[in-house]
């Protein structure tokens, strides 16, 4: 199931005879296994996925599992089915020729345990899979290998098309980020703290006896993100793709304020507020003049520092910069003005495509001086290194609590 281009993701009428069929031969091999399948479930299996749309595998299983499996117990028999069949639309059908033609709606657990293992160790060689009825290449139901090839994939070595569908498939996969501990309390019933201010009012209310002691637990509420992109000519592999970054996070109800520089600094945090991605990015587009132009690293730092510092980052928020460092003015105060902002912040994150090299080295002026003040530098090179943000900020913000509390302690 290739990954349909149009704004509802529902399958073009050039594709309803391929669906169809391909549902159809996947319902026949389905019957052959044993499941209770009759031409009304095809009809409405094919009905369930014209209304889900085939943007999301998870999305197609769960509406051909709701619609042909009415047993509980053949949901391990359908998963089985469901990954052989995708894989190659030929295999299941041939397998359940050849090794399960006995297979029925009454098997025992033990031999449906038996037919499900069967089905992966019986698959034969590609080779052999050939058939004269076998659908074309471009009618074929996708695998999703190619989906995680382009996870991996650098934005830089990519098509236009296949950068577009990054593009998609970055907003499908982005996770919601995970809240993090302040520094505040509330009372819980079980939290890991004592709150001896609570106890003692409890003991005076008990004319001063014991009863149980509070306790009280750290509110948790999601970060406040500052996102700084480098938009030279040398970042406009990685700029446009971050750019649909910052817009999904702007629309999952995540407190986000974007800025871009190059030679100076432009606030787009309310033009990402849009719905519509391309409506955005074309007002983004005409508000900022110096796309793909030189860049003034320690410049718009510090004009950030001044003009934005105070008002974005009152919240402890956590800033992340994508930028590749090369600042060409040598004798800048790039120093000073990322150990200004690292001060000013909960947390600083620096994303530097050129990490994507594994034999790479600091060598850069302008990367030497921004390393020592930045949390965590990570690559952000391709859809996995941008999707995977979530789970490290949620990590980062966890052990830097944990070392403000140890200093604190000490």
């Amino acid at each position: 199931m290739k990954k349909i281009r149009n704004d509802d993701s529902v399958p073009t009428p050039h594709q309803e005879p391929a669906l169809a069929r391909h549902i159809l031969m996947f319902s026949r091999a389905l019957r052959r296994a044993g499941l209770q399948i009759g031409p009304g479930q095809v009809i409405d299996a094919l009905a369930a996925v014209r209304t889900v749309g085939l943007q999301r595998r998870d999305d197609f299983y769960q509406a051909l599992c709701a619609v042909l499996v009415s047993d509980p117990s053949r949901f391990r028999l359908f998963q089985q089915a469901f990954q052989v069949y995708f894989q190659d639309p030929r295999l299941l059908e041939r397998l359940m020729a050849l090794q399960l033609p006995a297979v029925s709606a009454a098997l025992p657990d033990a031999t449906a345990d038996t037919a499900i293992r069967r089905l992966p160790q019986a698959a034969p060689r590609p080779d052999t899979m050939r058939h004269k009825d076998t659908p074309a290449a471009g009618e074929r139901p996708s695998s999703w290998s190619h989906r995680e090839v382009l996870r991996h994939k650098d934005f830089e070595q990519m098509t236009l098309a296949e950068r577009r569908e990054a593009k998609d498939l970055l907003r499908d996969d982005i996770e919601a980020l995970k809240d993090i501990a302040t520094r505040r309390f509330r009372p819980c019933a079980y939290g890991h703290r004592y709150d001896l201010r609570r106890s003692m009012q409890t003991i005076m209310r008990n004319n001063g006896q014991l009863i149980q002691l509070m306790r009280k637990r750290r509110i948790e509420r999601p970060p406040v993100l500052v996102l700084i992109c480098d938009i030279s000519g040398s970042m406009s592999h990685y700029s446009r793709v971050f750019m649909h970054f910052a817009h999904a996070l702007s629309t999952r109800n995540q407190t986000v304020l974007t800025f871009v520089f190059g030679t100076r600094l432009t606030n787009i945090s309310h033009r990402l507020r849009d719905r519509d991605v391309d409506r955005a990015l074309s007002q983004i587009t005409h508000d900022v003049r110096d796309w793909h132009g030189g860049t003034r690293i320690a410049e718009c730092l510090e004009r950030f520092n001044k003009d934005w510092g105070r008002r974005v980052l009152a919240q402890n928020a956590i800033v992340i910069l994508l930028s590749d460092g090369l600042e060409r003015d040598t004798k800048s105060n790039l120093e000073f003005q990322m150990m200004r902002l690292r001060r000013s912040c909960r947390q600083l994150i620096w994303l530097n495509p050129v990490l994507r090299y594994a034999a790479f080295e600091p060598k850069a002026d302008g990367i030497r001086k921004m390393l020592p003040h930045v949390d965590l530098f990570l690559p952000a090179h391709n859809v996995s290194s941008l999707t995977g943000l979530g789970r490290v900020l949620g990590e980062g913000a966890r052990r830097l609590l944990n070392h403000n509390e140890r200093r604190i302690a000490l």
